[in-house]
């Protein structure tokens, strides 16, 4: 499951006195075709990296669903969902296309579960790792300072913020996202059926959180979020 909340889009912007001008003016959403493409390039891959790697763990562990439904690709048109797009596009918060897991071809469910579900967030943070080591290459070691070398230092710091939330985002424990699957795989066996019940409500809960944040000012998911986000984004980033 991979959703993303307006505070996507909003909190994008980390204020950081060590972060490159052209990226201080570059955050600050004014909206403009270059932003735009930014954006929608990290987004882009953030998601198609988590589903991939959903499909990819899970085919590797016997289960071909998600191949057989050709979402075993890097393709990201594969991995939109087109409601969750627009309404990225229309109200700031939308999700990707879930990537379908068969527990019933696993040999151990419980564990090979916990396995698939963690490789999505996983490939966010690795991303991020990554792309960070890639930015302090670029940042520190190439003199150019063109547009160019500009606008693709910030790409790279979108990406790596796009990754950061993604993943903590989806290892909150709260149905349906990767999180509340990691959980049922450590849970004791007589607690499942509990678990279970209170998953029902798990969608609930969460679209609650996100109109909370959007229309109550009450950022929950935001605090939640965001201080492990810039932990690891000046970290990865070296800023």
């Amino acid at each position: 499951m991979c959703s993303f909340l307006d505070m996507v889009s909003q909190a994008c912007y980390y204020d950081h006195p060590n972060l490159p001008s052209f990226y201080r003016s570059y955050t600050a959403m004014d909206f403009d075709i270059k932003n735009f493409m930014v954006f929608a390039i990290a987004i882009l891959y953030a998601l198609t990296i988590h589903e991939f790697f959903h499909a990819w763990a899970a085919n590797r562990l016997g289960d071909p669903t998600a191949k057989m439904q050709g979402r075993l690709t890097l393709n990201p048109l594969a991995h939109l969902d087109p409601m969750g797009t627009i309404c990225f596009i229309v109200a700031h918060f939308g999700w990707g296309k879930p990537v379908p897991i068969n527990s019933s071809y696993f040999k151990n469910p419980r564990r090979d579960d916990v396995i698939a579900s963690a490789a999505g967030p996983i490939s966010n943070f690795v991303s991020a790792f990554i792309f960070g080591l890639l930015f302090q290459i670029t940042h520190r070691f190439v003199s150019d300072t063109s547009f160019f070398l500009n606008d693709f230092c910030n790409l790279l710091l979108k990406i790596i913020q796009i990754n950061l939330i993604l993943a903590i985002f989806n290892f909150i424990p709260l149905y349906p996202l990767d999180g509340s699957h990691i959980l049922k795989g450590f849970l004791p066996r007589h607690m499942l059926h509990k678990y279970e019940e209170v998953c029902k409500y798990g969608p609930f809960i969460l679209l609650g959180l996100i109109l909370l944040g959007n229309f109550a000012n009450i950022p929950i998911l935001y605090y939640v979020i965001w201080p492990p986000t810039i932990f690891f984004f000046k970290m990865f980033s070296g800023l």
